[in-house]
């Protein structure tokens, strides 16, 4: 009898529920999004950039790739601003959102003054400037034995030599969509090595890679940022504080593209970053 009663009762509950649960998720105008972080490997002649381009679309369906991008150029300018070499970016694949010049670029010209992206989507022009941001090389990278808040985790040994006298800003790539981002502030011009612990127990034999890239200030902070939100344990339902902005910019409605900023139109702009940075691998086999 009371396994009857019960099943009755949690029927009602179910019955209930149905007519009460109302969801409502958050809702945002889609916007762009430029993945143009340019990992440069000077050790080679010529690189192929690549761009990716997606949209936000709704809370549950993520990001889309854009197709329909009208125009992206990467200008190459002298120190003096003058234009010096430009390539045209196109679509690799059609639907994949990810856009390349078809014909290799010269590594060199990448090395010094202005850099320059400009992509026109939907009648809008976006823009974006940097200079390439040089790195340093990881001297070491080896398993160690330590935990920090499980059994399961497995460190990582890093080690670097820091550029002297002058002031030095770090990403590093752990793979797994996991970054740091890492000042020089307490060791500059020193050899540093720190510990990085992922959050799991890797398969022996694993490969591991771990790379470096250089950074300015603007860069640093964004990533930083970046990092700070995305690492956050919320639930589906929480969203950010604050939407992390780049260094690409809405400059439709600005009368010339030396003004690189929007004050005056607060919430029109792209999500995504610009940077050309140097970038060191180093690979690690897990052992057990």
């Amino acid at each position: 009898m009371r396994r009857i009663l019960a099943l009755v009762l949690l029927a009602g509950v179910v019955t209930a529920c149905e007519d009460v649960i109302e969801v409502e998720v958050p809702s945002e105008a889609p916007r762009l999004v430029i993945d143009a972080i340019i990992r440069v490997d000077t050790r080679q002649a010529f690189i192929q950039p690549e761009i990716r381009v997606t949209q936000t679309a709704s809370f549950f369906d993520g990001v889309q790739p854009v197709s329909n991008i009208t125009q992206m150029t990467l200008a190459a300018l002298n120190e003096n601003g003058t234009g010096q070499e430009f390539m045209v970016l196109e679509e690799t694949e059609p639907g994949s959102g990810i856009y390349q010049d078809p014909e290799p670029f010269p590594v060199d010209t990448l090395l010094s003054g202005p850099l320059i992206l400009q992509i026109e989507h939907e009648n809008r022009l976006y823009f974006a400037r940097t200079e390439f941001v040089p790195s340093v090389e990881i001297n070491r990278l080896e398993q160690g034995d330590d935990t920090l808040f499980s059994e399961d985790d497995t460190e990582v040994i890093v080690e670097i030599t820091d550029t002297a006298d002058q002031e030095n800003f770090y990403v590093f790539d752990f793979g797994f969509s996991e970054f740091l981002t890492v000042q020089d502030q307490f060791f500059n011009g020193q050899t540093f090595e720190f510990s990085y612990f992922y959050d799991e127990e890797l398969e022996t034999g694993q490969e591991l890679q771990v790379s470096i890239m250089g950074a300015d200030q603007g860069f640093f902070d964004y990533m930083t940022l970046l990092i700070e939100q995305t690492q956050n344990d919320g639930g589906i339902f929480e969203t950010p504080v604050a939407t992390v902005r780049g260094n690409i910019f809405d400059v439709t409605d600005l009368d010339n593209d030396q003004v690189v900023d929007n004050v005056s139109q607060p919430d029109v702009f792209p999500l995504g970053y610009f940077a050309v940075v140097q970038e060191f691998k180093a690979n690690l086999t897990i052992q057990k």
